[in-house]
Formats: structure tokens, sequence, C-alpha cells
């Protein structure tokens, strides 16, 4: 009996383990160092308005990722496998925008952990991202390390949300203006808030912690609840470091300087702490850009993969794969050209509107065979149906915006 009782209680703790990395990799896959530089800039441009936008955009990420979660994890099939079952070929299809966004972004995510190891500890900025993208394969190579994966995955998100915090609090926001315009915003930018939900639940980003959560083995009716308020929970950790980091810029240009650099959360963060804030600054985006790598070229993998217990091996060898060429390119390059982030920045916007319009007809339409007969809830469908026109007006917008943006090129 107390063995019994003690197995229970480890197989419990397995399961909230595994669930609290699926939270973990959803949300730290998103703070990235696009989610940085755009955060900054924006809070540059619209101050305090920049509020209204951050709550439009966790609104829409939560009707969302609570029915992207939910799909997968009743069905037990990744997302691939259920386009695939819905329209034979579209799954590929799918499978290959995620890969080509992840590799393109990876680029980004590489060189962002070497400016931050490079604010951090002066280092080469190449060098920097070549040993960060080595750490990251180390993690999938080695398997005590890919163990420690979720464990990883909280630490490095605690981290980043800490020592904002810091900075938040020293750089003295006007918190009451914020709150103001967050329901009374001085000015609306749809374009921002488009590219807040594009930087948070676009491309790979939807579906990388569903996809952590089926390979924890934790999926099914049963499960539904945990499910739900692992998605809401892993939108809300991203909100809540991005309304701090939001803090932590306003204060500086509420008290006139002005983000006129490349880097301007570097620069906001040095502004409200000094050195040290600097070098907060480069934890803060190596750890970002380091998770990003992680969940980036996971998710990827997932895509490309079969979801069974035997094809494990080859799944953590094509994340290799993918750290590995991301990492050779970003040594060739430097950096991403700005020409093909603008190009995988199209990709994103045009894979969440298609794999999410996927997920709402097999809630809608599929529940008897492809959600093994669950009864889907009417108020889940009105929203995720009402987000799903949303997120195909706002794919439009920023497809336009991408074509004029390469026309003028």
């Amino acid at each position: 009996m107390a063995e019994k009782t003690l197995g229970q209680a480890a197989a419990s703790a397995t399961t909230r383990s595994a669930l609290l990395g699926a939270i973990f990799l959803m949300a730290t896959s998103a703070i990235g160092p696009g989610f940085l530089t755009q955060t900054a800039t924006f809070t540059n441009k619209l101050g305090a308005a920049f509020a209204f936008a951050i709550l439009a955009s966790i609104i829409l990420d939560i009707a969302i990722q609570l029915n992207v979660w939910r799909v997968i994890g009743i069905s037990g099939m990744r997302a691939q496998e259920l386009s695939n079952q819905v329209l034979p070929g579209l799954g590929w299809v799918l499978a290959i925008c995620i890969a080509v966004g992840g590799v393109v972004f990876n680029i980004g995510n590489i060189a962002g952990a070497g400016l931050g190891t490079n604010a951090f500890l002066g280092a080469n900025v190449q060098a920097g991202g070549v040993i960060t993208a080595l750490l990251a394969i180390a993690i999938f190579l080695f398997k005590r390390l890919g163990g420690a994966l979720d464990k990883l995955l909280v630490v490095l998100g605690m981290v980043m949300m800490l020592l904002t915090l810091y900075v938040a609090i020293v750089s003295q926001p006007p918190v009451g203006d914020a709150l103001k315009n967050t329901v009374l915003p001085e000015t609306i930018d749809w374009v921002t808030i488009t590219t807040l939900v594009g930087g948070t639940v676009g491309g790979y980003i939807t579906y990388a912690g569903a996809h952590r959560m089926l390979d924890s083995g934790r999926v099914g009716v049963e499960y539904v609840r945990n499910v739900a308020v692992s998605s809401v929970t892993g939108i809300l950790l991203t909100g809540v470091m991005r309304v701090v980091l939001f803090l932590a810029v306003l204060g500086v240009v509420a008290g006139g300087v002005s983000l006129a650099g490349e880097n301007p959360a570097g620069e906001a963060f040095q502004a409200a702490a000094g050195e040290i804030g600097l070098r907060f600054f480069g934890i803060v985006l190596w750890a970002a850009a380091l998770s990003s790598i992680i969940g980036a070229s996971y998710t990827s993998a997932t895509f490309l993969v079969s979801n069974s217990s035997d094809k494990r091996a080859l799944q953590n060898w094509v994340t290799i794969g993918f750290i590995c060429i991301s990492a050779f390119l970003f040594v060739i390059m430097g950096t991403a050209p700005k020409q093909l982030l603008v190009f995988a920045g199209a990709f994103n916007g045009l894979v969440l509107p298609i794999g999410f319009t996927l997920m709402m007809y097999i809630a809608t339409f599929r529940q008897k065979d492809l959600l093994h007969g669950y009864k889907y809830p009417a108020w889940l469908l009105i929203i995720g149906w009402l987000a799903t026109l949303v997120a195909w007006w706002l794919a439009w917008t920023a497809f336009s915006g991408v074509f004029s943006l390469l026309s003028a090129a």
C-alpha cells in the first residue's frame, strides 16, 4: 500500500513537472530577443498607450491557446498529424512553414545570445552565440541534461522576470498612467497589436507548449482541466514579463530618455540602473535567447518527426540539426539579413490563422473521430471562431505591410 502511494506521488510529481515544463517552454519561446526589442521599441513609440496593445494581445492569445492546447491534448496528435487527417498534405505545408521560420528566427536567437554574453561578460558576439548554441545542443545530446530541460526552462523564465522586475522598480514608471491607458488608451495602433500577437503565439510558438505536453504522455479527456490551466498560465507568464518589461522601459521614457539606438531594451536597462542594469540586460537577453533556441529547434523538430516513443532519439537528432544549421548560418552572415527576416515574419503571420482555422474546424466538426467523442464547450467554440476571424484580419494587415516593405526595399 505504501509502495502504491509512493508510486502515485511520484507519478503526480512527474505530471506536474511535465506540465510546468510545457508552460515555460511556451512562455520562454515567446520571450526571445525579438520580444525584448519589440516591447522596448513600442513603449518608446507609444508610451503609456502601449498598455492597451498588451491587454488586447493577451486576450487574443488566451483565446487561441485555450483551443490549440485542448484540441491537441484531447486528440493526442501533433498539429501536422491532425492537418493530414483533415486534408492530406496540409500537415507538410504547415511543417515547412514552421521549419523555415524556425531556422531563420533561430539565427536571430543565436545572434541575441551573442549580444547578451557581450553585454554581460564583454565576450565576442560571435563566440558567445556559438557557445550558447553548443550549450543548447548539449541539452539535447546528453540524456541527463535533456531530463533536466523542464527545470532549466523554469529557471531561465524566473531569472528573466526577476531581473527585469528589479529594473522596473528602479526606473519608477508612472503606473497610474499605464493603468488608465490599459482601458482608455490615448492611441490605438493595430499594427503593434498584430506584431505582439505574432510574436507571442505566431509560427512555432503556437504549438511549442502543446507538443511538449504530448511528449509527456499527459493527454486525453481526463487531462482537459490541466491542459486548460496550463495553456492560460503560459500566456499569463508571457504577459507578466511583457508588462514588467513595459514598465521598466516606460519609467525611462517618461523620464525624458529617447531610445533611438539599435538596442532600445539595453539602453533602457542601462539608463534605469547604470552599469549593473546593462549587465542584468545581458543576462536577460542571453536567457531569452537560449530558451528561444531550445523552443524553436525542439518545436520545429516535432513537426518533422512522428509522435511515437520509438522516434524520440530521432527527434533529438533533428533538433540538434536545426541548431547546427542555424549556428552555421549565423557564423556566415553574423545575423539574419533584413529581407530574410521580413519573409520569415510573413510566414509566421500566415502559419497562425491557417493552423488555428484547422484547430477550430476539428473542434467544431470532428469531435466524434479526432476528439474521441469529446463534447467541445460551446463558449470555447464561440471565442475560438472570433479569434480566428481576428487572426486572419491581422495576418492580412501584416502581410500587406510585408509586401509594401519589400517593394520599397
